[in-house]
């Protein structure tokens, strides 16, 4: 096989083929990784929404427009 008139020999072409292959996969990885961000920050997204909605309705507001705690209230897991 010639590439840009260099002849390759089977151990060159055997290292092009796995160094191919290696790019293939980090690519896969990535777009796998990508993905799962993606899917993590919308699902966040809609997870404070729900919650927003449920402060607010526990307040008695509008679920449109959420207010922000008042600063006596605990905020967080921990209170």
């Amino acid at each position: 096989m010639t590439l840009f008139g260099r002849t390759l020999g089977g151990e060159e072409i055997a290292s092009l083929v796995f160094l191919l292959t290696a790019l293939v996969l980090w690519v896969m990885a990535w777009r796998g990784e990508r993905d799962w961000t993606r899917w993590f920050r919308g699902w966040e997204s809609d997870r404070r929404a729900r919650r927003e909605a449920e402060l607010a309705a526990e307040q008695g507001g509008d679920p449109s427009s959420p207010t922000p705690p008042s600063s006596g209230t605990p905020r967080g897991p921990w209170g």
